[in-house]
């Protein structure tokens, strides 16, 4: 609709999402052509504005920063770093639903390229201990995010006198999390969760900027390519990549067969083309046959996506020969698995992880 003498247009569509035709075009022509905004808006801009932000923000006080070793949380982390220098302290989490060999190279990177404070905390037990029994996605992320801000608490008030708690929340994240006037997706652990009693002031220079903008900042920061580009992982990690319960062996299985993903997806030189690439470990078991004998186990599905906000995605035409040699390898060296599907379904109505 519109009132051209008032200046007044509305849709009743999404033209920020990539599948709408000329989305772009009708944000242009509002904005520049109606509101008479300047395109102004750049990854070195963005950078000069947040760092100007924080150190008003922070002033002298001390920072946490809870890093994941994701874009997001480096981006925030580099941007809080350079605002505010050693007030800042990174607390690393490991909650036991990383991927293979990720804590070592998380605390390896940032401890040798960033010289960042960095603080290493060993949480696996305890988070496993309280999603024991739970197969529900929604109750696992509450449990997820409430533990997350138990331990985020312990180690910040070890810190001293923590006035400040930087994350890598995106807008996406806010999105999805819900408001007064949208409906929930689903919960995001970064999002509303920190409990009252911890009573830190949160610092989110990504809040308002999708993935894409996120990296674009990424290597104006100067960050490398494997923290800039890496595939996107969820706050609660392979926890919603195992439907139903968590147990050590999905874990364990998981984290095998999810190896095998990347490096084939890395060896065909698809890394960079895709948004994200994973397993998602399918309890229910099926009926096969290997070596002539009967087998009677769980089934991993590949999820690959191309996208470029997240806000919507398509499923990835792998070629065929990648497709059979993830297949072949996963069957052939992850004990237990006997079946690979492959998820063709967008986003909408999908959404990219499965809880």
């Amino acid at each position: 609709m519109s009132d051209r003498s008032r200046k007044l247009f509305g849709v009743q569509f999404h033209p920020e999402v990539v599948h709408t035709p000329w989305g772009v075009e009708i944000f242009r022509n509002f904005l520049y052509r109606q509101c008479g905004c300047r395109e102004t808006w750049t990854p070195a801009s963005v950078v000069t504005t947040s760092v100007e932000a924080i150190r008003n923000q922070v002033g002298s006080g001390k920072v946490a920063c809870a890093l994941s070793g994701g874009v997001d949380s480096a981006v925030t982390a580099a941007l809080v770093h350079r605002a505010v220098g050693d007030q800042l302290t990174c607390i690393f989490m490991d909650h036991g639903f990383l991927r293979k060999g990720e804590a070592e190279q998380v605390v390896r990177t940032f401890r040798e390229n960033f010289h960042v404070n960095l603080i290493h905390v060993q949480a696996q037990k305890r988070f496993l201990d309280r999603l024991q029994g739970v197969a529900d996605p929604e109750e696992k992320r509450r449990i997820i995010g409430d533990e997350y801000a138990n331990v985020l608490e312990e180690n910040a008030r070890k810190l001293g006198d923590v006035q400040f708690l930087a994350q890598g929340t995106l807008y996406p994240d806010v999105i999805e999390s819900g408001t007064r006037e949208a409906a929930r997706i689903k919960t995001h652990h970064n999002v509303g969760g920190l409990p009252e009693t911890l009573k830190l002031q949160l610092v989110e220079p990504a809040r308002y900027l999708f993935k894409d903008e996120v990296r674009a900042v990424g290597e104006e920061l100067g960050l490398p390519d494997d923290i800039v580009w890496r595939h996107p992982f969820p706050g609660p990690g392979l926890a919603i990549r195992i439907l139903g319960e968590i147990t050590p062996g999905h874990l364990e299985t998981l984290r095998e067969a999810d190896a095998i993903i990347i490096d084939e997806i890395m060896a065909a030189g698809l890394y960079r083309r895709l948004f994200q690439c994973f397993g998602v470990l399918a309890p229910m078991k099926s009926v096969g046959v290997m070596g002539d004998q009967r087998t009677y186990g769980v089934t991993i599905i590949l999820r690959a996506v191309v996208s470029d906000d997240a806000m919507t995605a398509d499923w990835a035409q792998l070629p065929y020969e990648v497709l059979s040699r993830i297949s072949t390898r996963i069957i052939n060296e992850v004990p237990g698995v006997n079946r690979v599907a492959y998820d063709i379904s967008s986003k909408p109505p999908a959404t990219i992880e499965w809880e």
